[in-house]
């Protein structure tokens, strides 16, 4: 129970953080998905784009927090923490 409790906090922070990306490239992007997407390749800016989406996980974070399903929480927190190791393997790799 515990371990689905955590699998569906971890899709949820998943989710979060992509449609967080996305937002951001809608509302503050001149060009489209995919051409910003390949500027930031090229630029080297995929890491600021990924940790910008994670904003939204603090969102999904506290919220579950606040209904008072940690385990939730707990997998919103994992999934940040892979964000933020892809985001350490852009920015050295």
């Amino acid at each position: 129970m515990i371990k689905k409790e955590i699998l569906i906090g971890l899709i949820v922070g998943l989710i979060a953080n992509t449609i967080g990306t996305l937002l951001y490239i809608i509302i503050f992007s001149d060009f489209g998905i995919i051409e910003t997407y390949q500027a930031a390749v090229q630029q080297g800016h995929v890491g600021s784009l990924l940790a910008l989406g994670a904003i939204l996980n603090l969102v999904a974070f506290f919220g579950f927090l606040r209904i008072r399903r940690d385990y939730r929480a707990r997998g919103v927190m994992i999934a940040t923490l892979l964000t933020a190791m892809l985001i350490l393997y852009y920015k050295v790799f």
